[in-house]
Formats: C-alpha cells, structure tokens, sequence
C-alpha cells in the first residue's frame, strides 16, 4: 500500500516521499482514509507509531481541496485546531504539517507558553489556516481577543490522555465552548482510560474506532531489561554502561528535576556530554538541548515524564529508567520513544530495593516478567531493606512526580512539569486562579 493508494493529493505524497517515507504505518492506513472520510474519530496508538502523519496528512488534504468554499470575503479564518498537552509536542507537529503542506497554499503557526505573547499576536495577524497550540496560551489570547475560533472545521486532540493527566480537562472544555458545533472531531490517544471515554462520549459523534496496538503494549522491537543494583551505584552503573557500550543518543528518565539536573552534571563531570530537559528550563535551553540530542552532537539527555512529551527522534536507539515511574502507565510512554516504526531499540531499568513493588506493577500491566540481570562490579546488597516512600520524598529528599504534596494555594490537579520559566509553579497549571508567570501571562 502506498500513500498515494489512500486517496491523497499528489503535492502531498510528493511532500511525504522526499521525507524519506514510502509506505504508510498501520495506523496511518486506517486514520488517513477515516479523516478524509469527514466524520469523527476515535483513535488508539502508542507513542511512535506514526500518529501525526495519521491525522496531518488527511487535515492537509482536505483543507486544500478546491472544491471546498471558503468565506468569500475578509481575512481567511484558521480552519484547523490541533491541541496538544506540551510545547515540544507542538512544535514537533506544526513542524510536520509544515514539511507535508510544503507544497500546498495553506499557512500553520504554532503557539506556546513560555515565550513572549506579542509576536504570536502579530502572527495572528497575517493568514493561519491550521494551528498547533497548548490549551493555556490558546487561552490567553482569546483572553485578549486576539484570536477566533469560530470558524474551526476540524479539531485535533493529540495525547488527550497526557493532557487529562496535566489537568487540562477544564481548559479544553472552555475551548471547546468556543467552537463552532459543526466541524469534524478527532481524538489521539495512547490509552483508553474512563476519563478518555467520558471525554469521547460527550466530544465525539458516531466516530470511527482504531486502535492500533494493544493497551498498554510495548512494542516488540524493544528489547527490555532491569538491572538490580543498590540506589547509591545507579549513577556509575549508568556512566559504566553508556561508556562501556559506547551509547549515544540515550535518553534517561527521572522522577524529578532535581534528579535530572543533578544527574546531567554528574554525568558531564565524569566525560559523557549530558544535559537536562524539564520544566523550569528556558523555552530556549529545552530547545538547545533537543537539537543537541537529535543531531548527535549530545550523548545522553536527561528527561522528566511531561518534558520528555514531543520528543520525536527516528530510530532513538536507547531509554534508560533511571528511576522507575510512579505510575506504570508512565513506563510504557517512556519506552515507547525507542523502537518505532519498526526500528529496533533498548530499554533499561535501574532497580534498587525501594523498586520492586513499583516493577511489579509494571510487569502486571504489561503482562510479561522482564529479564533481570546484574553487571559485574555492581551486584546490589542482598540484605538491602527497601526505604518506604514518605510524602512524596525518598531518602536523597528528591520529591515523587504525582505524590509531590501540593504547596498551599495550588489548585487541584495542577502539572508540575510541563514548563513555566519562575519559581514553583513549573507548569501550564490550568485551573482557575491558576498561578501565572511573566507578565500576567499562563505558562504552557
């Protein structure tokens, strides 16, 4: 099968061939010719299976089709809402939409937090027809009427479960009360959660069901493997490895900021090129970092679970859980960065003692017992007596992503790490009263 054979303009398919891509991912096959299709869709795809092409690609087609009318007067109106939970994640999309559309007349812009307002209000100015944004900012400006939405044809909800895991559930639905009740309806998804359901059920009208991957799966061709090893022997059994191997491009995960910060320079300091990606960087420092990783000029990047959203390197060859998330659902989102689209790649854990429980519930909601081994010159303390967790913190005093305990004043459900550049309140927090950043402006 090929691009061309699912109904899609030649300018198009000649977009998507000189990126080096022939023949269409499963869910591309069943998610291009169901959008093009017009009606409402529901979808279920793992990270890196090609989703965004599986929504872009048919959102390009339509808009383009000269059959359409659009209004006959004015300036033309945006015609595609795409929303997605974190900054990265948007740049990523609008950045294929421009590279598949390069060949069509249609205008894309991409709209974040963290970055100052005034040139989005210019670019607003000249002709969108498809934009990418965070539900915050998008909020902002209609805040200060600098944007219409009353003439979307189609929405895009990308990683919506992501975005209900951020507490984003009551800014989307201020969005949604802003949009036309006619247009077509999409929604992307990595899991089906009840919330996700709940969403769809009161979103979504007569849509068409994919789901590409089992829930919960992990991608075959991603060779998983835990190393048992004491808390204090995990950073040098990290250098050990990616020296020993010669890894590059490794993305790790932590729990915390702290941890990543702490990790990267610990990592520099012992010769292996790392820096740290999460929330309280600069827009600018997140985007350094990412063009460092992607390029290969840097070895190792050191991500937390919502900064890590967006990332999107072809053939990532290696994701280490330095620390093993709180919620196994989280283990599956960071794997699944390496290994896609068929590609093989590597997934370590790190282990210790104070773990376990957290790897068997992974192993419970993958329903398959990963293979454990232990690396010569770091065997862990078989006496070893796991440290319980206690409000939010382990005993390096580093806080746990969801237990953290909230500060007084934060509202319920705020995300703490999708990125705001000031103090705490480190992400788009979108409930009302919400803390804000620079100049009265939300952050994500």
């Amino acid at each position: 099968m090929t691009f061309a054979s699912l109904g899609l303009s030649e300018d198009i398919v000649r977009a998507v061939t000189e990126r080096g891509y022939t023949e269409p991912t499963p869910i591309q096959k069943q998610a291009i010719p169901a959008v093009l299709n017009g009606g409402d869709l529901l979808a279920g795809a793992q990270t890196g299976t090609g989703k965004t092409a599986g929504f872009t690609l048919p959102i390009l087609h339509r808009l383009s089709d000269k059959s359409v009318k659009g209004p006959s007067s004015g300036r033309p109106p945006i015609r595609a809402l795409i929303l997605t939970p974190t900054r990265e994640l948007a740049a990523q999309v609008e950045e294929s939409v421009r590279e598949y559309g390069k060949y069509l007349k249609l205008s894309s812009m991409v709209m974040f937090g963290g970055v100052s307002i005034n040139p989005q209000i210019t670019r607003l100015r000249s002709r969108v027809d498809i934009l990418v944004a965070t539900p915050g900012r998008l909020l902002d400006h209609v805040q200060q009427g600098t944007l219409d939405l009353t003439k979307i044809e189609i929405l895009v909800l990308d990683e919506a479960d992501r975005m209900l895991d951020m507490g984003f559930i009551r800014d989307i639905k201020k969005i949604l009360a802003l949009l036309p009740a006619k247009r077509q309806n999409l929604l992307f998804s990595a899991t089906f959660s009840d919330e996700i359901k709940a969403l769809a059920d009161g979103l979504l009208d007569n849509p068409a069901l994919i789901e590409v991957a089992r829930r919960n799966a992990t991608a075959d061709t991603i060779a998983q493997k835990i190393y048992l090893v004491d808390r204090e022997k995990k950073r040098d059994l990290l250098a050990h490895l990616v020296q020993e191997h010669n890894w590059f491009q490794v993305l790790v995960f932590t729990r915390t900021k702290h941890g990543a910060n702490r990790l990267a320079e610990q990592l520099t300091k012992g010769g292996i090129p790392a820096l740290a990606i999460h929330g309280n960087k600069s827009q600018s420092a997140r985007t350094r970092a990412l063009k460092e990783f992607k390029d290969g000029t840097l070895q190792v990047l050191v991500a937390t679970d919502i900064a890590a959203r967006g990332i999107d390197i072809s053939e990532l060859p290696h994701v280490v859980n330095y620390e093993l998330p709180n919620v196994p659902e989280d283990y599956v989102h960071r794997i699944g960065r390496t290994g896609r689209a068929g590609a093989e790649g590597e997934a370590i854990s790190l282990v210790c003692v104070d773990e376990h429980k957290l790897l068997k519930d992974i192993e419970r909601l993958i329903k398959r017992e990963l293979p454990k081994v232990i690396e010569p010159g770091f065997e862990p303390d078989l006496n070893a007596k796991p440290e319980p967790i206690q409000n939010g913190q382990n005993r390096g005093g580093q806080r746990h992503g969801r237990n953290q305990p909230r500060a007084a004043g934060q509202g319920q459900g705020k995300p703490r790490d999708a990125g705001a550049n000031k103090g705490n309140h480190t992400a788009p927090a979108r409930r009302q009263g919400a803390p804000r950043g620079r100049n009265g402006q939300r952050s994500s």
